[in-house]
């Protein structure tokens, strides 16, 4: 299961409407991925929440060291595959981070996403977390 920025909030904040599906799913899946955009994202996110800084920061490193979270660090490679998807679907409003993370997904084999972005499903992922 991939983890996005949008899942980890859920996870993340108990106020959040999802969070109780997203603390099941995050539990319920052995193996998770991310990637070091989303955890980007995800501090920036829940600052534009209001939500606690030093709470996220916590969260943000703390999966870094999470035994079944693997995170993938950015590289020049899949930036830049991230940016060709990205010119391949100018109809499209998907976010570079988004974009990595469909990039990822295909060369990993994920069909899952811990996420709230109806995107996933455009690029034929599955958004496990549905208002």
């Amino acid at each position: 299961m991939l983890l996005d920025t949008s899942g980890l909030l859920c996870y993340h904040h108990s106020g959040e409407p999802q969070h109780s599906d997203a603390v099941a799913f995050f539990d319920a899946t052995p193996a998770k991925l991310t990637h070091s955009y989303v955890l980007a994202e995800f501090v920036a996110l829940a600052h534009a929440r209001g939500l606690p800084r030093q709470a996220a920061l916590t969260f943000a490193a703390d999966l870094l060291d999470h035994p079944d979270v693997e995170v993938i660090w950015v590289d020049e490679n899949l930036h830049r595959s991230a940016l060709a998807l990205l010119q391949a679907r100018l109809d499209k409003t998907y976010s570079l981070c988004d974009a990595v993370s469909f990039v990822l997904m295909r060369q990993e084999g994920i069909t899952d996403a811990l996420t709230t972005d109806r995107h996933f499903e455009q690029e034929g992922f599955v958004r496990l977390l549905k208002p």
